[in-house]
């Protein structure tokens, strides 16, 4: 089983999170970026968080054989605090990075005028550098945030079809789907989906432009989601290019409108360092300091 994980904050994670993913089969994830759990203070530290996804981040993943690309955007929660959204005048440089193949996480927390804002400025900018973009629907007043959502992106120089609308449930999927957008579901313990919702959503719905991710952060999560999803969908009876469908065809599917995506396995040197440093905290027992901590493939 082959896996591409399209929404996962590998910054929240350790490495080993790395290493138990490629045992299970995720060979690709992107991380969008997304709020700290605290306030931010200034756009400044929108940068240092910005680089690292663009270059630790993907260093990080390449240790086990994962490839990693991220998207960059000023998210809905942090769209209302006056001290972050200077950061949306500083995207454009970054959008331009090669690793960056959508503009996301934008859309609504809590649908206020500031989140209409952030979220017009950022798909405009989508269009003009030729994103997509991938859209956090809110977690409450779901039905309300969604149509809200598609009303906008329609309105938008992007385009509905260009659109992930994320953290869908049985409530908003028929109106996501109809609205031509590509449709993606979070499975996190205790909140949003879980894998039996989500096999019930597939018989109804069908897989068709359906992307299944981890969302795996600093909460309660789990990265290993999407295999247990494939899982279930087998235990249902779906077939394996069903399941091949939803977990790697469609991210790849719409992660490749940026024109950026890159699915080659990434190499890991021996003694591979990112601006000096490694994922190492000293020597391995019984291992030369300057070999690799897990080789690729293992």
């Amino acid at each position: 089983m082959r896996i591409f994980d399209p929404h996962i904050h590998m910054s929240s994670r350790t490495t080993d999170d790395y290493q138990a993913m490629y045992a299970a089969g995720v060979r690709a994830v992107v991380e969008p970026s997304f709020w700290l759990g605290q306030p931010r203070t200034s756009p400044q530290s929108f940068f240092d968080y910005f680089d690292a996804l663009l270059g630790w981040e993907p260093f990080r993943a390449a240790q086990y054989g994962i490839s990693h690309h991220c998207t960059i955007a000023l998210n809905p929660k942090e769209a209302n605090d006056p001290r972050c959204t200077p950061v949306l005048e500083e995207l454009p440089r970054y959008l331009v990075k090669d690793q960056v193949v959508a503009v996301g996480e934008i859309g609504y927390d809590s649908m206020t005028p500031a989140e209409d804002t952030a979220m017009g400025v950022q798909l405009e900018l989508a269009a003009e550098y030729g994103l997509p973009a991938l859209v956090h629907t809110p977690h409450r007043d779901k039905l309300e945030g969604l149509r809200r959502t598609v009303d906008v992106v329609r309105e938008s120089a992007l385009g509905i079809e260009r659109a992930l609308l994320d953290h869908l449930n049985e409530g908003t999927v028929k109106e996501a789907k109809d609205s031509g957008a590509w449709l993606g579901f979070s499975v996190y313990p205790d909140t949003k989906m879980d894998e039996e919702r989500m096999v019930a959503v597939l018989k109804e719905y069908g897989p068709e432009k359906v992307l299944v991710n981890s969302a795996a952060d600093w909460g309660k999560s789990d990265p290993l989601k999407t295999r247990k999803v494939g899982e279930a969908m087998l235990a249902a009876g779906f077939d394996e290019d069903t399941v091949d469908l939803v977990l790697w065809r469609n991210p790849v599917a719409f992660y490749s409108l940026s024109g950026r995506l890159r699915l080659d396995a990434p190499e890991a040197p021996a003694g591979a360092t990112h601006e000096g440093n490694s994922i190492l905290r000293g020597a391995p027992k019984g291992a030369d300091a300057a070999a690799p901590a897990v080789p690729v493939g293992v």
